[in-house]
């Protein structure tokens, strides 16, 4: 489907054009299957070659998979996707093909925590150090970075800390050492920024969030913006800008822009198995297509409830980039598009115990580990999602011990306030 579209329709109809060739259904088809027949033995032989890009094994190719892609593409303004079984899985695949022992990746300390525990102690196992810094000084960034840095990695909206790097600055250091820049696009989504029209070079997003955006379905997409020059450092990445071992074959030579992307499913997912799965595909198309409506109304809400809480006597303090108060909030307004964001961070004057007694106060808002829910989620990330990290890691990541992370639904706001307030009063 042609970028003219606008972002709303490309959401409803990119990846699936036209009906179904077979059936003529307009609905995506699942392709429940393991396998293809070859046409005969060249056709065979062309494919495993990866001289003919046809189906051959639904572990790292299937067209139900691949029509998620396509749209994921499209409204990131990629030239590829390559949709794996978790955002983690996406994250792996990505660092799978980039780095190697004695390799290094520079991240933002404002991450994840689970990122962060992928970072410490799963890379760390393959021999690949992570250096954490600063997350809005770029000169920290170009100070971590040396010959052998792999990529550069932050969070177009910090996960909890809601803080939104100078990307542009960040991209440019990278690029000026010759570095990719490697980016988790899950708090942005495509609704509200997208981090390849402003220097990044890939994304990796987990789809069981906002893209979805119903809490039954895990995913995750590798997105490719076909920028970086891979040629131009074929010993730093010879699975992409030399000859890759595996096929013989020069990735950049072979496939231009989409050198990436294609070792990311030829080498990555044919060889760890971290693709999705066709129903979780089409699934997760069903919820793409009303992902730019959903957004309005998760933004709305998110900024209705932190402009609530940013008044209430019993709270201590509120994060959301949507408040003036914000000390990213014009970095925000450069980067993000159409709304601030889904999550509101805050704390209560009454403090770790009494937030830790928030969550199982709310009636409407639900205690689980998910965001990016149509329902309204809270979770006490200090004592769950970062328990792993040291408290100075924490703090570094921007989790203190009082933070509640609130992703805002798409209920009635008054309801989602009612809550709020009735589990404040239970626990003051």
């Amino acid at each position: 489907m042609t970028d003219d579209y606008g972002f709303g329709t490309r959401c409803v109809h990119a990846g699936q054009e036209e009906p179904d060739p077979a059936t003529g259904a307009r609905a995506p088809p699942i392709y429940q299957t393991s396998s293809y027949v070859f046409e005969d033995a060249d056709t065979a032989a062309d494919r495993y070659a990866l001289e003919d890009d046809g189906n051959v094994y639904s572990r790292f190719d299937n067209p139900t998979v691949r029509m998620l892609e396509n749209r994921i593409a499209s409204l990131e303004n990629a030239v590829d996707a390559v949709a794996t079984g978790s955002g983690m899985a996406a994250l792996d695949a990505g660092t799978f093909v980039l780095a190697a022992n004695g390799d290094n990746i520079v991240t933002a300390s404002s991450i994840y925590g689970g990122t962060h525990s992928y970072y410490s102690n799963t890379a760390s196992r393959r021999g690949v150090e992570t250096r954490f810094v600063d997350t809005l000084d770029p000169n920290a960034y170009a100070d971590a970075i040396d010959e052998d840095t792999a990529y550069v990695h932050f969070e177009t909206i910090g996960n909890p800390s809601l803080v939104v790097p100078p990307m542009e600055e960040i991209a440019e250091v990278a690029h000026d050492h010759g570095v990719p820049v490697f980016v988790d696009n899950t708090f942005g989504t495509p609704a509200l920024c997208n981090p390849l029209d402003h220097g990044v070079d890939l994304l990796w997003e987990s789809t069981t969030k906002w893209i979805h955006g119903s809490g039954t379905t895990v995913g995750g997409v590798l997105v490719d913006g076909g920028s970086f020059p891979w040629a131009e450092y074929p010993e730093k990445f010879p699975e992409l800008g030399g000859e890759n071992e595996a096929f013989g074959k020069n990735f950049s030579e072979a496939f231009g822009d989409r050198a990436f992307s294609v070792a990311a499913r030829q080498r990555a997912l044919r060889s760890l198995g971290d693709g999705q799965k066709p129903f979780d595909a089409w699934a997760t198309l069903q919820g793409a297509e009303t992902l730019s409506l959903r957004m309005e109304r998760h933004c709305e809400n998110a900024m209705a409830v932190a402009q609530h809480l940013d008044d209430h006597p019993e709270v201590a303090w509120v994060t959301y980039p949507g408040l003036e108060s914000h000390e990213t909030h014009d970095l925000a307004q450069q980067y993000l598009s159409g709304g601030f964001g889904g999550i509101v961070t805050f704390g209560l004057e009454a403090g770790y115990d009494a937030g830790r007694r928030f969550c199982e106060e709310t009636d409407l808002a639900q205690f689980l580990a998910n965001i990016g829910d149509a329902k309204t989620l809270v979770i006490h990330p200090a004592s769950t999602t970062h328990a792993q990290l040291s408290e100075a890691e924490q703090r570094a990541s921007g989790v203190t011990p009082d933070l509640l992370r609130f992703s805002v639904g798409i209920e009635d706001p008054a309801d989602i306030i009612a809550d709020i307030d009735e589990a404040i009063e239970r626990v003051s």
